[in-house]
């Protein structure tokens, strides 16, 4: 399983998603959001404190409650239509047995969406919901 980098600020473009990420042009899933609220409750339920890259998302939000499908969310200027619940798979046994059933209720696993708006992004930008 290759590494995550995680970065200070990412371009995110309207038809390839962030920058570098080869799954950016996935219809509908050109960015998958993780919630910290939702991550470290799944893993107090699991009694372990594991990194958020664990989850293998794009971008680790808080502040903020889980949106629904067709919701929007704005990140400094960049704006994501939420497209799905982003479903948990087995590469999350993989980082801890239990942690794939931890964060399916409630949306713990995150979601994925399409940009509909891009721009340049930088970890401590505000995030709302639109």
């Amino acid at each position: 399983m290759a590494t995550l980098d995680t970065l200070q600020e990412a371009d995110v473009a309207l038809r390839t998603g962030i920058d570098g990420d080869a799954r950016g042009t996935k219809a509908g899933r050109q960015v998958t959001v993780l919630f910290r609220e939702g991550w470290e409750g799944a893993c107090r339920e699991l009694g372990h404190d594991l990194p958020w890259t664990a989850r293998r998302a794009n971008l680790f939000v808080e502040g903020v409650a889980v949106p629904r499908a067709g919701k929007r969310l704005v990140i400094g200027n960049l704006v994501l239509e939420v497209t799905q619940e982003t479903q948990p798979c087995h590469l999350m046994d993989e980082a801890q047995l239990g942690l794939r059933a931890a964060l399916k209720p409630e949306w713990r696993g995150g979601v994925s969406c399409r940009v509909v708006e891009g721009g340049t992004i930088r970890v401590g930008d505000r995030v709302e919901l639109a």
